[in-house]
């Protein structure tokens, strides 16, 4: 069936708009709550995290209003990052795990994503089938009774729990004593567990975006503006800098210096670690398509394989588990590491950069200095169509010339938004004018051919 509420990661909109208005997080409360008992007679206990945006409230009251009416009960934990969601899920045995949060987008934007039991996000099927219950109107005859009604509850030490867990995945025989950190919360989920946890490790923290308000998620802080971090660590001589989005999946890192390290940098840096002590799973590392070809020749230089995705984090986790894998990521800062979470968790993805740090006693400038980036031209071209590119003769003979002229010193990818009527032309290679050259004759022919209308 065609997905009409449910996109790449959840349930997303503008707060108040259709679809993320109350009226639909009831019923997605209603259909989480009745799929999951639909498993056994028991009851069911879903547990419910957001970020800090003020409309968290109006949908974690619906969302909890729904699981209640079918039966559910349901345990409520306040501002908790993304991860420390996945996390709960699987620690509370809880039946599901719900987040509201958009991320990196505004505060005036919310989403509703769900985790299964393990700490997984859900796979397709059961989001089909929640979609199913609430188009087909099924939900209205299988409420509870009145004695069947759930009950809602907070929980106090659910950050302390996620505290706890984040601090057991850096090695016990080290600390931070002696490291100044600045971190950065973009006024989001994790402003609370981020400073907590860095300090009770032993690190001296100089905190940014710590204040939140309801509106300033993500506002001229976080992992969206790094810039705010890069000056904190200059003016307090700091070892590292953290910028952390909204959520907290994902992370920014800035070295002593106040360079900003590329994402594809940091994942061949703990690819790297991982190999060196033994721990990679797999010889390969999971990555997106739109990785750099740097990332892909550093790994080629320490003998580690590349698997490639389609963009998003929930088909970096798939292949990860499909292929026994333990380490992967977007270029975004996004990294996994399924040894210690089943999602990006940007304060663990610091802490292993932390944890090199502190092995190898050497900054992180030197760390990453020997990454090389390769110039990357991401252009977009408005189509009138979705035609499948290698139906396109012209595109096909175009991209056939390319890559012969590249060779293995560049790389060309085509691909479609998944949310916009846009196509992605996207070139990397040695040098930078030929590569916006190549992009722009690519982006021409796809636009004659693709194009909408005038």
């Amino acid at each position: 069936m065609s997905r009409k509420l449910f996109g790449t990661d959840g349930v997303r909109g503008t707060a108040n708009r259709y679809p993320m208005t109350a009226e639909t997080a009831l019923a997605l409360g209603q259909a989480v709550a009745h799929v999951f008992r639909a498993r056994s007679n028991e009851r069911h206990r879903i547990i419910i995290g957001k970020d800090t945006r003020l409309s968290g409230y109006l949908f974690e009251n619906a969302l909890a209003a729904g699981i209640c009416s079918m039966g559910g009960d349901v345990l409520m934990v306040g501002p908790m990052p993304t991860p420390g969601m996945a996390f709960l899920a699987a620690d509370m045995r809880c039946d599901a795990g719900i987040m509201i949060s958009a991320s990196h987008n505004p505060f005036q934007d919310n989403g509703i994503k769900f985790f299964s039991r393990d700490g997984y996000k859900l796979d397709d099927a059961i989001e089909e089938r929640i979609e199913h219950l609430i188009s087909s109107g099924a939900l209205d005859s299988v409420r509870a009774d009145p004695g069947e009604v759930g009950q809602a509850q907070r929980i106090d030490d659910a950050q302390g729990r996620y505290v706890v867990f984040l601090k057991n995945t850096f090695p016990m025989k080290l600390t931070l004593d002696g490291i100044r950190v600045v971190l950065d919360c973009a006024n989001g989920a994790s402003y609370k567990v981020g400073p907590t946890m860095l300090r009770e490790l032993g690190a001296e923290v100089f905190t940014l975006g710590v204040e939140p308000n309801g509106r300033n998620i993500n506002e001229g802080y976080g992992s969206l503006h790094p810039e705010q971090t890069v000056a904190k660590v200059r003016e307090v001589r700091a070892d590292l800098g953290i910028a952390l989005d909204g959520d907290a999946d994902r992370c920014v890192v800035v070295c002593e210096n106040g360079e900003i390290v590329d994402g594809d940098a940091l994942l061949a840096l703990v690819a790297g670690d991982h190999l060196e002590r033994g721990a990679l799973k797999g010889g390969s590392v999971v990555a997106t398509v739109m990785s750099n070809l740097g990332l892909e020749r550093a790994l080629e230089g320490m003998g580690i394989g590349l698997v490639r995705t389609q963009v998003g984090d929930r088909y970096v986790v798939e292949a990860m588990r499909a292929g026994g894998f333990n380490v992967g990521g977007e270029q975004s800062g996004h990294l996994i590491f399924l040894d210690h979470n089943t999602t990006g968790d940007g304060l663990i993805t610091a802490l292993q950069a932390l944890a090199i740090m502190r092995r190898s006693e050497r900054p992180l400038s030197e760390l990453v200095a020997g990454f090389q980036r390769y110039p990357q031209v991401l252009l977009n071209v408005v189509v009138g169509e979705k035609r499948p590119f290698e139906e396109v003769p012209a595109v096909v003979e175009a991209v056939r010339k390319v890559e012969q002229e590249l060779d293995r010193r560049g790389r060309v990818l085509l691909r479609y938004s998944g949310t916009e009527p846009k196509a992605r032309v996207m070139v990397e290679g040695e040098d930078e004018t030929r590569v916006s050259e190549i992009a722009q004759h690519l982006a021409e022919v796809v636009q004659r051919h693709l194009g909408a209308p005038e």
